[in-house]
């Protein structure tokens, strides 16, 4: 599955809303899905004029999911030495 074709997979259409950016059943990162799809054929404004958008994903409990693009958490800072 390309995550960035214009046509959504089927395994979308279940998906659930995550508040938390990880699979509401198990709680594994987006890191660990099967399969993702991005719907960047719709984003959104938000109030600070920056586009959003959905992220899908199918985690391997065979839970479907999605979250905003903003929603996603900042990558850890790299450790200095």
């Amino acid at each position: 599955m390309d995550a960035f074709s214009p046509l959504p997979p089927d395994w979308i259409q279940s998906a659930t809303h995550a508040y938390r950016f990880c699979c509401p059943r198990c709680q594994a990162s987006a890191k660990q899905a099967q399969q993702a799809w991005i719907n960047r054929r719709s984003p959104v404004i938000t109030e600070e004029y920056r586009r959003k958008w959905q992220e899908f994903y199918q985690c391997e409990c065979g839970q479907s999911w999605w979250a905003w693009s903003s929603d996603r958490p900042a990558p850890p800072e790299p450790c200095q030495e």
